[in-house]
């Protein structure tokens, strides 16, 4: 069972679990050539996002948050810790979108130091796994900058919505690498401090 009860909040925003009913407001941010380059097709209603919420919820090893406005509690995207294996000490992190309004700002580098704390320092995991289809050079930029580290290229290893084969960038980041993964996430989500007035 994978209906979970973990909510994390910090750097103004808040990831709770993922409902059916969140698809409501979720669904109508979502749009087929942002999903294009993701495994699983479009949902094309509210009510298929909504059945997509239900099938990851049932699906063991992952957990499945809305990412929201921590203080109004809009809905910004979604993403998931996945394959989430306790003996093995590893999980990935994945099946994230944001709307557009949010790609490129502050969203993304706060939900990652989230739940790559979650899982480094609650669950004490020895290596986090992220992944992106090659052609997707803006979620491998992404995810680059995150400080994970290119592990390596699988080739023809997913098959997109629209049939097309690609392959698979992979990247991680170990327990001994978070550290500096952290200060660097937030460095990212510090306050810009105005320019000191020459005088």
């Amino acid at each position: 069972m994978t209906a979970h009860d973990l909510t994390l909040e910090g750097h103004g925003i808040r990831l709770d679990p993922a409902l059916p009913a969140d698809a409501a407001e979720a669904w109508p941010l979502t749009d087929p050539q942002l999903w294009s380059l993701m495994t699983s097709p479009w949902a094309d209603s509210i009510e298929a996002y909504a059945a997509r919420v239900e099938q990851q919820r049932a699906t063991p090893g992952l957990y499945a948050f809305t990412v929201r406005d921590a203080d109004t509690g809009a809905v910004r995207g979604a993403t998931t810790f996945y394959e989430y294996a306790p003996a093995q000490g590893r999980v990935e992190i994945g099946t994230t979108w944001y709307a557009r309004a949010f790609h490129g700002g502050r969203t993304n580098p706060a939900a990652k130091l989230l739940l790559l704390a979650h899982a480094f320092d609650v669950w004490d995991v020895n290596r986090v796994a992220l992944r992106c289809d090659a052609r997707n050079e803006r979620s491998a930029r992404a995810i680059a900058r995150l400080g994970a580290s290119a592990e390596g290229r699988l080739r023809q290893h997913r098959i997109a919505p629209d049939g097309s084969v690609g392959d698979t960038l992979y990247f991680s980041i170990l327990r001994e690498e978070w550290p500096a993964v952290r200060a660097g996430l937030e460095a990212r989500l510090r306050p810009s401090q105005p320019p000191v007035a020459a005088g």
